[in-house]
């Protein structure tokens, strides 16, 4: 957030830091939330959901995966982050453990610390497929594994053969899995499996902040095991009340599926056009095949991301992520790159950063 602040002072900064889409929604979108501006749509909801949505968040599962979801089952919330804290809240006693792998998005850390909820950081890389694996949490006395598949920074998808061996280790110890689906629909190698798929024990946390384009919006959902919702109602009455009524009408609209496929058209053409301008300058050791991030390692250059970041945009005026917001396992030696932004200007973003490199570092272009 430092770098975003800086960058904010400037005005010919090219923003890559910034994991938000740039693109609109759905046009029916707009629509109906014009339409439930008109229809006086703006009181509280029930503290699950408007029926309608939670019924049409089921069907998505029947249509996009072939899961069979009760829409009991499932719980519209203020955005994901509402849904994370709601989650965090129903597994977990102050004091128990959440496994989290390291690197990984930065809010988890912080609404564990919230509740008193200790992160068990969990070390992934390279050699692991940025992957939490059933072996890595032996003995490590969690009661919840929250992953994020495909992920942030690091844009890699849990394989299949993970994802069961995970929904299978939970089930035997007695733990919840938590899965962030945030990123499914925007995936561009391999295709997106949900939890649900391997087990009726996870909870699947998605929404409409990044594939449908509804960042503002503040909507997001869970699908719980029947016997939690109970226990997520309550939580969202006290601290919530309801997520935000005109936009869960507005998002019975967002499921135009070939409006969606335009979205990620677009963003995978932007992911080509930026891994490509910087492959032959950085290392990229995470395979990028979902989301909207590069994560790229910069130790050829720099061991501290943080500076290396602040120097980027002083000099080049391109903005990005310093890894050490992401954890403490080897992420001073990293940098997030987002492409949200135009292919026009993720070219001038390379060429920036390329012309910073060979002036401050030559004896690498040699």
């Amino acid at each position: 957030m430092d770098v975003l602040s800086e960058a904010r002072k400037y005005e010919d900064v090219i923003h890559l830091e910034i994991g938000e889409p740039d693109l609109d929604p759905p046009p029916k979108v707009l629509e109906a939330l014009e339409r439930a501006v008109k229809e006086r749509r703006y009181f509280y909801t029930p503290a699950l959901g408007i029926p309608e949505l939670r019924e049409r968040i089921a069907q998505f599962y029947k249509e996009k995966y072939g899961v069979e979801v009760s829409p009991e089952r499932v719980v519209v919330t203020t955005g994901t982050s509402g849904a994370f804290l709601v989650a965090y809240a129903i597994l977990l006693e102050a004091g128990e453990k959440v496994a989290i792998a390291d690197p990984s998005y930065p809010c988890y850390r912080n609404f564990a610390h919230l509740l008193e909820i200790f992160p068990e950081l969990i070390p992934v890389s390279k050699e692991t497929n940025y992957e939490i694996r059933p072996e890595m949490l032996r003995g490590k006395k969690v009661k919840a594994v929250h992953i994020s598949s495909p992920a942030n920074p690091t844009g890699t998808l849990y394989s299949e053969e993970t994802l069961r061996e995970l929904s299978d280790f939970c089930e035997r110890e007695g733990v919840y899995l938590i899965s962030d689906e945030i990123y499914h629909g925007l995936v561009y190698e391999g295709r997106e499996r949900t939890a649900l798929e391997f087990t009726e024990r996870a909870v699947v946390i998605n929404g409409f902040s990044k594939s449908f384009c509804m960042p503002g919006f503040r909507i997001g959902w869970m699908v719980l095991p029947k016997e939690l919702v109970r226990y997520a109602e309550v939580v969202i009455q006290n601290v919530f009340i309801s997520a935000p009524t005109l936009s869960q009408f507005a998002a019975l609209e967002a499921f135009d599926y070939e409006y969606l496929e335009k979205v990620r058209s677009t963003f995978a053409e932007r992911r080509r056009v930026l891994y490509e301008g910087l492959k032959d300058l950085f290392e990229i050791d995470a395979l990028p095949r979902g989301a909207f991030y590069l994560w790229v390692k910069i130790s050829r250059y720099s061991k501290d991301s943080f500076e290396f970041a602040k120097k980027l945009l002083k000099e080049a005026r391109v903005a990005v992520t310093p890894g050490i917001d992401f954890g403490k396992n080897r992420t001073s030696e990293y940098i997030r790159f987002a492409y949200t932004r135009e292919k026009e200007e993720l070219r001038e973003a390379v060429g920036r950063i390329e012309e910073f490199l060979r002036d401050n570092f030559p004896g690498e272009f040699e």
